[in-house]
């Protein structure tokens, strides 16, 4: 096995194999050797819409191995002190909270169907480790319950808060208006603006337009959104023409990552300078999606880069994880960073005044460079990175496009161990 090396800010081509063997925690990922090499990168879109020039990351150490997840494996040390770190919990936390987590994961669907169309949403509960889900229809309360959820009764069902929020997608936003969607706990469309920003005429305008529509609740934020665009492995880098971004997921074929990171037909290099393929299709604004085809010696492997923090994560399927629930990022700047989900579908209009639907908030940092990343909870794929705002010192918020629909919409299926 080759393993690479490198250091950032280099050019792709200083990426060049080491054979020298790294130890567990070392600063080297393991790799196949060049003609059967699986591509791990993936690129993060933070913030603005932000690409960064030809650099490279140095890789992180480990052998592939799965984590705590619904096969009943248990978690890695490194998955543990990562968890520690970005969500503040003892190490017998971050177990508990994986096991519970695992179980909601299962519970949604059931509890979903039972609530019919009294669903509001779901989120997973962080002090009782247990899913809440809203519902709208107090009569259905019973049937949720026995699925072993919680109850939150609430006055709108999810079908309106859906209407109300594609009201305001048609709208015209102020850069000041940074994002939008439905939030369960809140039972309404949250719409977040630039605190300094708040009382400015177009931004009241849209404000009272959006209020005409549904059930509102603003929220001020302190920056607007950007993206931050940068064989085949999540996290791992990639290049189109000078714009570095960082792989998602593999699928049968090739892998999955941001739409903004290039155009189709575009010519896509991997982090050793070597041609991978092209971009098959590509979809920004509106959505942020894109895949690209996978030839010239390069293969496709279900496994998300660890960069050393943890061992590499092997993709099992791509289950929707409720929203409260813990979930990492991959991505070839900040490598491995933790979170939780925060919201479903929201709508983003990014600092450049370009907007994206369908998106999911969570409180994971990313930086210039992780666009098109991995998103993964458990050892579930989540989603592709698509922006956000701040950076992996000082913290922020990032959005991912939604994994499942990317390969419904191009006709894919992830590569799975």
């Amino acid at each position: 096995m080759r393993q690479r090396s490198g250091t950032p800010g280099s050019t792709p081509s200083s990426h060049r194999p080491s054979r020298s063997a790294a130890a567990p925690g070392a600063a080297f990922v393991r790799r196949p050797a060049r003609r059967g090499r699986a591509g791990i990168a993936v690129l993060a879109l933070v913030g603005a819409l932000l690409s960064t020039g030809a650099l490279s990351t140095s890789a992180g150490a480990a052998p592939v191995a799965p984590a705590g997840s619904a096969a009943g494996a248990p978690a890695s040390s490194g998955l543990i002190a990562a968890m520690q770190r970005d969500l503040g919990l003892t190490a017998a936390q971050a177990r508990a909270r994986l096991d519970a987590e695992t179980t909601a994961r299962a519970t949604e669907p059931r509890a979903r169907a039972a609530a019919g169309a009294g669903y509001a949403g779901a989120w997973f509960d962080t002090a009782t480790h247990r899913l809440t889900v809203a519902v709208a229809d107090a009569a259905r309360a019973d049937a949720v319950r026995a699925t072993g959820a919680t109850v939150r009764t609430v006055t709108h069902s999810a079908r309106t808060l859906a209407t109300a929020h594609r009201a305001i997608d048609a709208l015209k936003a102020p850069v000041a208006v940074t994002s939008w969607g439905v939030d369960p706990r809140a039972n309404s469309v949250v719409v977040k603006v630039v605190a300094k920003e708040a009382r400015t005429p177009a931004v009241r305008a849209f404000l009272a337009a959006a209020r005409a529509a549904g059930p509102v609740q603003v929220q001020e934020t302190t920056a607007a959104a950007r993206p931050l665009a940068a064989g085949t492995v999540g996290g791992d880098p990639f290049y189109t023409g000078n714009v570095r971004c960082s792989i998602g997921f593999s699928v049968h074929g090739g892998f999955v990552t941001a739409g903004h990171c290039g155009g189709a037909g575009q010519s896509v290099r991997g982090w050793d300078n070597s041609a991978i393929g092209s971009i098959q299709a590509s979809s920004f604004p509106g959505d942020d999606m894109a895949w690209v085809n996978v030839g010239n010696g390069w293969w496709t492997t279900p496994v998300v880069l660890g960069w050393g923090t943890i061992p590499d994560r092997l993709v099992r399927g791509s289950g929707v994880a409720p929203i409260g629930t813990s979930v990492c990022r991959s991505g070839s700047t900040s490598h491995w960073h933790c979170g939780q989900m925060s919201a479903y579908n929201e709508t983003v209009n990014y600092s450049d005044g370009r907007t994206v639907y369908g998106l999911t908030r969570t409180s994971v940092c990313a930086e210039p460079g992780d666009s098109g990343g991995s998103f993964i909870s458990g050892d579930q794929a989540q989603g592709v990175t698509s922006g956000g705002y701040g950076n992996c010192s000082s913290g922020g918020e990032t959005w991912f496009q939604p994994v499942n629909e990317i390969l419904a919409r191009y006709g894919l299926s992830l590569v799975t161990s």
